[in-house]
């Protein structure tokens, strides 16, 4: 012989407003886990954003710095070329310089009326 306590008529040994709350709280458990998730994939979808506008700014300072080393790189060869050229003259200079050839060259302290006179005339 069993003691057993037939079952409500809802089939659920609890009383009926203990299933209502249990069933309101589960309620409210859901709303704020939707709420959670609502959230959180908002904040992932501002971090995703943010991180591709890093990127973009990244690639964008990127091109700017490839394009100032391309501009310095052609600097750098035009003045190469002008640093050549300028030797070039220098050494052609030097072959026919009368400053370099005078004999007053050699004077500890140049004065202008000795270097006037090894300047043609």
């Amino acid at each position: 012989m069993s003691c057993a306590v037939p079952a409500a008529a809802g089939g659920s040994a609890l009383p009926r407003n203990a299933a209502a709350e249990g069933s309101q709280q589960s309620h409210e458990e859901d709303d704020r886990k939707v709420r959670r998730r609502e959230k959180n994939r908002v904040a992932a979808q501002r971090s995703r954003k943010k991180q591709t506008q890093k990127a973009d700014k990244l690639h964008e300072e990127y091109e700017s710095l490839e394009q100032e080393n391309t501009s310095l790189k052609r600097e750098i060869g035009k003045l190469t070329d002008e640093m050549k050229h300028l030797s070039e003259v220098l050494k052609d200079h030097e072959k026919i310089c009368p400053l370099l050839h005078c004999t007053m060259n050699f004077v500890t302290v140049p004065r202008p009326d000795a270097l006037a006179s090894c300047l043609p005339r």
